[in-house]
């Protein structure tokens, strides 16, 4: 359970927490990913966030759009920049490279992937495969399910890519052993919310007792609802979670609200 092994814990039964992704930074500031300077866009959900009285932020994946070391940097500048004074926690993408975001780890950007609250946990999973599309190893999936045999916690997760498809061009690097994931977190009765990034648009689903949930993306949107590769900018976006457990069911409960802020 290595993966698992460095969390967080926070002494509340209630957490408000955004979940925010796929910022493609470059190494310059005025780097543009399909017309979008990516590094505004970022900043800007940063300084909205400020204002929202959060708990922690999850960082959803895909930092990097030019895999340089320079854009890492640059989003560590972002956050130490912004009015954001919460814990900022990360999960790798396609893009991303673990040694270079793990060196942005000290202070307030955090390595931890499991925060726990009073009655339940967040857990970050690793979908990064050997490609653009997603894949959860083996041992990770025996991790995820030792973990969750041990604690006995209700819990939800987050990872990169999308583990359901979407009917859009993303989804030829989707999850592809999605099904399994989702088929071992059911399974364990403890996870009924999954929030995933990479597809830059917002999509909810379901699976069998989990709900599947994605967030747009800081930087733009790829177009719904087609094959063809298709880009929108509709300006920075990120999505607000509150998260409880409910003493009627026993299980989470997540209040979630998409957050698009207009250029």
């Amino acid at each position: 359970m290595a993966w698992f092994d460095e969390y967080v814990t926070f002494e509340k039964k209630r957490l408000k927490l955004a979940h925010v992704t796929d910022s493609h930074l470059f190494a310059q500031h005025d780097g543009e990913y399909f017309g979008v300077n990516t590094a505004a866009h970022f900043a800007a959900c940063l300084s909205h966030m400020a204002t929202q009285g959060l708990d922690c932020v999850i960082f959803g994946g895909d930092l990097t759009q030019d895999h340089t070391q320079e854009s890492y940097l640059l989003f560590a500048q972002l956050v130490e920049q912004s009015a954001l004074n919460c814990p900022v926690f990360w999960l790798p993408g396609n893009h991303d490279d673990l040694a270079l975001l793990a060196q942005l780890s000290n202070g307030q950007i955090s390595s931890a992937k499991r925060l726990s609250a009073v009655d339940f946990d967040i857990l970050l999973l690793n979908s990064k495969g050997a490609t653009p599309a997603g894949w959860v190893t083996q041992s990770h999936l025996d991790d995820i399910s030792a973990y969750l045999a041990l604690s006995q916690r209700q819990s939800i997760v987050f990872c990169h890519h999308n583990p359901l498809p979407i009917n859009g061009y993303l989804d030829k690097h989707m999850l592809e052993n999605g099904p399994q994931l989702l088929n071992v977190l059911n399974n364990s009765n403890q996870v009924n919310w999954l929030f995933h990034g990479h597809v830059h648009h917002d999509y909810n689903f379901h699976f069998r007792d989990i709900n599947v949930v994605a967030t747009p993306a800081s930087s733009v949107q790829f177009t719904k609802n087609t094959p063809q590769w298709s880009q929108q900018n509709l300006g920075p976006a990120y999505r607000l979670i509150t998260v409880s457990k409910s003493l009627e069911t026993g299980r989470v409960c997540c209040e979630i609200d998409v957050i698009w802020l207009k250029e």
